[in-house]
């Protein structure tokens, strides 16, 4: 099973190489590189109040990525030449985890594929459907997916190529709600930050 984790990271790439047709009246805009921190908030039924979590995420084109959790536990996912690995941090150290939550990232990388052309649009996993110029709304086509994700809300920012926010609605009450800032464009991201923790 893909984590949320995991298709939270797919979407951020998709969206953050959203072309101007996707939002009308925007000069289309080349993306090189993505740089932005967050805060992620998950809600549960079993949960009193919510969960929060801050991190940090980089994108390098064409499939260089990033993807940090400085809190509650520190956690790095790293994507280079085609290769994933995550580690934990225990005291002092990083440790390399293996199984299936980094097996499961070769299959949303396939997805991720499918939205490097720069466009947002459906796939054979989601609908897509634009609403006010600033939101797209992504609809699992299949019954098994959408009994775990009734659907995705990406809130992009008024510049091309950065967002808002992502909702995933997981069903009943549960969420999971990942707002960026700090957004930065093209600017060079140094590859090493890509191969180590």
């Amino acid at each position: 099973m893909i984590r949320w984790s995991s298709i939270v990271f797919s979407l951020l790439i998709c969206v953050s190489l959203v072309q101007a047709k996707d939002i009308p009246e925007q000069p289309p805009l080349r993306v090189e590189s993505v740089q932005a921190d967050f805060t992620q908030e998950k809600q549960l039924p079993i949960l009193a109040r919510p969960l929060f979590s801050k991190g940090r995420f980089l994108f390098q084109a064409p499939d260089s990525l990033r993807w940090e959790y400085f809190s509650p536990v520190h956690t790095v996912l790293l994507m280079y030449n085609g290769g994933i690995c995550k580690f934990v941090q225990h005291g002092d150290r990083f440790v390399e985890e293996q199984g299936m939550g980094v097996d499961s990232m070769h299959i949303v990388l396939q997805e991720i594929t499918g939205w490097l052309d720069g466009e947002i649009t459906d796939t054979p996993t989601f609908k897509a459907h634009v609403k006010d110029n600033n939101l797209i709304i992504l609809t699992p086509r299949e019954a098994a997916l959408a009994n775990i994700i009734s659907s995705i809300e990406l809130k992009l920012l008024d510049r091309t190529g950065l967002m808002e926010s992502v909702t995933l609605y997981e069903g009943g009450d549960s969420l999971t709600r990942m707002v960026f800032s700090a957004g930065i464009l093209n600017e060079n991201i140094p590859a090493r930050l890509f191969t180590e923790p």
